[in-house]
């Protein structure tokens, strides 16, 4: 009997990713999409698709168990906006009634552990889709500026802290003056505020945080995040190898190398920083 993988689908192209991976290892993939989030075209590559509003933590439960599924991946984003106007049922509230603060960290966590107490695995996407995750150093044909490495030296552990309080993934900076920091309106929209803010040359880094489950959320850089940095005259992209995803790598190295933007796979050894500065 084919397992049954319960995909639990955000926006973007992942989810379908994710789906199309899952039945070429032979298991049947049944998704639960969030309206307003996820493209209804993902029916057409699962065995079942079920529409919710965010906050139908019980009839996600009920879909995944009927249709007998002993594994859950996440993948794809989630509007954060409209995550603030959820419409929780009567098991989402009193996981959120347990939660101190409400921020993607948490809420993910308290949400994870509630299926695996259901008896549902979690496995990260990369299990399905390990080709996907950022390779260490330079990924384009010219390395970091010497003045790009300074920048993200000094960013790293700032994008860290910034993660363990669980506000955002990404910083991005200019000759050690930070332009923007990552909240709730995402990293393009950070990139574009820090364009205004900094000017031309800004770097972005963007970590993997400190506590974050990597079964439930990944960094994630692409196409879409080098022509936000081009708009903005960017300098550089790092993201946290090994612990983020990168789509679309070859095109979003040619998009990047066509507009003079460097792109790296970060680590604490790559930067020549202590090894504690990765946790």
């Amino acid at each position: 009997m084919a397992e049954v993988i319960g995909l639990i689908a955000g926006g973007g192209q992942f989810p379908f990713l994710v789906a199309r991976a899952g039945r070429a290892a032979g298991a049947a993939v049944v998704a639960v999409g969030f309206a307003g989030n996820t493209d209804p075209a993902l029916a057409a590559e699962t065995a079942s698709y079920v529409e919710l509003h965010l906050g139908q933590v019980s009839r996600l439960l009920r879909t995944f168990k009927d249709q007998g599924a002993t594994r859950v991946v996440f993948a794809g984003t989630i509007n954060k906006p409209r995550a603030m106007d959820l419409r929780p049922d009567w098991l989402a509230a009193k996981l959120l009634l347990r939660l101190a603060g409400k921020g993607d960290d948490a809420i993910l966590r308290t949400l994870a552990g509630e299926l695996e107490r259901q008896g549902l695995h979690l496995s990260s996407a990369l299990e399905l889709l390990p080709g996907m995750a950022t390779p260490e150093g330079p990924l384009t044909a010219k390395p970091p500026r010497a003045s790009d490495l300074d920048d993200l030296r000094l960013a790293w552990p700032m994008a860290k802290a910034l993660g363990r309080m669980d506000i955002g993934q990404s910083l991005l900076i200019r000759s050690g003056v930070v332009g923007a920091v990552e909240g709730p309106e995402g990293t393009d929209a950070a990139i574009a505020r820090a364009g205004e803010l900094v000017g031309k040359g800004c770097v972005l880094c963007k970590v993997f945080k400190p506590g974050q489950d990597a079964r439930i959320d990944l960094p994630a850089a692409g196409p879409g995040t080098v022509r936000a940095m081009a708009a903005v005259g960017g300098s550089c992209i790092g993201i946290e190898a090994g612990r983020s995803v990168f789509f679309d790598l070859e095109e979003s190295v040619a998009l990047a190398e066509r507009h003079g933007i460097r792109l790296v796979g970060l680590s604490a050894q790559y930067l020549g920083l202590p090894p504690e500065a990765g946790a």
